[in-house]
């Protein structure tokens, strides 16, 4: 995993400007800690920062290569899972390969193929490819959007990277937004919609999308999406294909030349993940699989089960853990650790986030670096099985917007009349909801339950599993940490996305199609278990601590938020006894405390990050 940047321009002559990409690798240094490549030519120029995890001695970058008298140059942020398959057809093809990095493989596999290379890959992806002859530049990220990239169109100047610091890097780019951006932040929050970058004239590259940039212009094109037909397989069939593509996904992610582990929380996810690395491991000699979980400080003492989180996670991690043999890792922070981690996870992301689940995140990672390199994660498995409770709600279901905003006229009381008078927050919200729907893909002759189903899962899979996939990116790249996500598969996710939801929920339990897949995979207490969300702290010394850092932002006359904050409306709320307070904002329960949060991490973004409103 890498952190990429570039500069295209016409009309400049970019060969003495290597200050310039330096500085905006230098913001991607996290990304990449073990070595920097810098390239330019007359029009174009890449940076490269590299975590090293494939061929550390081969995989240097910006890479070209020279064939038929072309040259092509590349920049690579991600992993190729199907290396060894694309390698061995461009072998027979005639091609000669001097590394064995997958950056290598994928740089041939554009000279051969051109675009049409992205339908042969499997892995995780951003890239930039200069075709020296031609003067164009490609670039392309992957089917589900794992790896970031980001683009802006400055003049004459083309400027990408994989975070938006690299864009704001470069001098021609502002720290500006608009009424648009003031939506997203206020309206969205952190679940902002796919192609936008907040910033103005900022965009990101969609996910299984392509561009292409020359002197004639730009066009993008998406090269997959997700087709509608009846499933004709019976269930018996079914569950061992959910087995077979969930263990193939699985032990193909494990390739690395470092240490890899993974996450578990003792859920069924991270469960099913470690059981088959762990198998892996023994099958090929390679030691005991090093797991790790993540809980806080006197969570024992303070959790108390609800609907949504019915247990802790810490005896059913040491129950997997036990089960499967791996060397288990409990990683614990307070109250403090939380607090000092929000200006972190705000730079990780560019963008005010989830507060503390950000926050732990990256405190996690940072913990998990220390012995590993390469981690896998159960990410994304509710939004391809249907986990989440609004699958399952009749409330929701019936929701006209999005499951995670339904309480989107609670929030309004908190936002100034000024701000309700410069945009229709609501408006904007409704809208991108149904935007989103006009982009299902129908099957011909389903209505009722069935349709709205499919429209679900549209809506997870395309806008808030970006969400979660940008702050699992954000959260572990900043630390070094390349996470993988083996439930974001592109042959999974097709071939889940047309099982219908009685056998996406076998048995009347959600997700029980997965369960029956992993019969005799994990133990049958473990298969059972309810679902439970990413932990948080309970501890009431940190909804103290930020509802105090809140009011401090609120009573500090120079905080840029205060033109866009009800000061008033936050007051009495914060007055109120808020220890069984819930506002259940961003998809799952968002606790009062991460309210405080948002409201002090936008103040920190727009004072550390200069914006300017337009």
């Amino acid at each position: 995993m890498c952190g990429i940047a570039g500069w295209i321009d016409w009309q400049a002559d970019l060969s003495g400007q290597s200050a310039i990409l330096e500085g905006m690798a230098e913001s991607l240094v996290p990304r990449g800690p073990d070595s920097e490549g810098i390239w330019t030519s007359p029009h174009a120029g890449f940076a490269h920062r590299r975590l090293a995890v494939v061929d550390p001695e081969g995989g240097a970058q910006p890479m070209s290569r020279t064939y038929d008298n072309e040259t092509y140059t590349m920049v690579y942020n991600g992993e190729l899972y199907n290396t060894d398959d694309l390698r061995n057809e461009l072998l027979e093809r005639g091609y000669r390969f001097f590394t064995t990095s997958d950056t290598e493989v994928l740089l041939v596999s554009y000279i051969e193929w051109g675009d049409e290379c992205l339908e042969k890959l499997n892995g995780i992806y951003a890239f930039a490819i200069w075709s020296h002859k031609a003067e164009s530049v490609f670039l392309a990220r992957d089917r589900l959007g794992v790896k970031p990239l980001f683009y802006t169109q400055q003049g004459s100047s083309f400027i990408f990277g994989s975070e938006i610091k690299a864009l704001l890097a470069h001098p021609a780019v502002k720290p500006e937004i608009s009424k648009e951006g003031l939506c997203e932040i206020f309206g969205l929050g952190p679940a902002r919609t796919p192609g936008h970058g907040i910033f103005n004239n900022v965009f990101e590259l969609l996910p299984a999308s392509y561009l292409l940039h020359t002197r004639h212009g730009m066009k993008t094109k998406r090269y997959w999406s997700l087709e509608s037909h009846t499933h004709a397989d019976n269930l018996e069939t079914t569950i061992a294909t959910i087995r077979h593509l969930l263990s193939d996904s699985i032990t193909r992610q494990l390739v690395a030349d470092v240490p890899v582990c993974t996450l578990l929380s003792g859920g069924l996810d991270s469960s099913a993940i470690s059981a088959f690395a762990a198998q892996a491991f023994r099958e090929r000699g390679m030691g005991p699989l090093h797991t790790f979980s993540i809980d806080y400080v006197d969570n024992d003492v303070y959790f108390k089960p609800n609907e949504f989180q019915p247990n802790a996670d810490a005896p059913w991690a040491k129950r997997v853990s036990e089960h499967i043999g791996s060397i288990h890792h409990n990683i614990y922070f307070d109250t403090p650790h939380l607090i000092e981690s929000l200006p972190a996870a705000l730079h990780a992301r560019d963008l005010p986030g989830m507060t503390d689940i950000d926050g732990s995140l990256y405190l996690f990672c940072g913990e998990i670096k220390k012995k590993a390199t390469v981690a896998l994660s159960g990410e994304c498995a509710d939004e391809v099985f249907g986990g989440y409770p609004w699958f399952h709600r009749e409330e929701a279901l019936s929701a006209t917007i999005f499951p995670w905003a339904r309480n989107l006229k609670e929030k309004m009381k908190f936002f100034s009349s000024a701000l309700h008078a410069e945009v229709n927050l609501e408006a904007y919200v409704k809208g991108r909801y149904e935007e989103a729907l006009d982009e299902v893909p129908r099957l011909p002759g389903e209505e009722g339950h069935a349709a709205r189903i499919r429209e679900m899962f549209y809506l997870n899979l395309t806008r808030w599993m970006p969400t979660l996939l940008d702050r699992k990116d954000r959260m572990s790249m900043a630390v070094g940490l390349e996470v993988r996500v083996p439930f974001c598969d592109h042959r999974l996710v097709e071939y889940m996305w047309n099982v219908p939801w009685a056998m996406k929920t076998h048995g009347e339990r959600e997700k029980g199609i997965l369960r029956q897949a992993l019969h005799g995979v994990l133990p049958n207490d473990v298969l059972m278990r309810r679902k439970s969300p990413y932990p948080k702290t309970h501890n009431p010394s940190y909804l103290a601590t930020v509802r105090d850092r809140a009011l401090a932002v609120l009573n500090d006359e120079s905080s840029p938020i205060l033109p866009f904050i009800n000061v008033k409306a936050v007051r009495e709320f914060a007055n109120l006894d808020l220890t069984s307070v819930h506002m259940p904002w961003f998809g799952q329960l968002m606790n009062v405390p991460q309210f405080f949060a948002y409201l002090v991490q936008v103040d920190m973004w727009m004072r550390n990050y200069k914006i300017t409103v337009k």
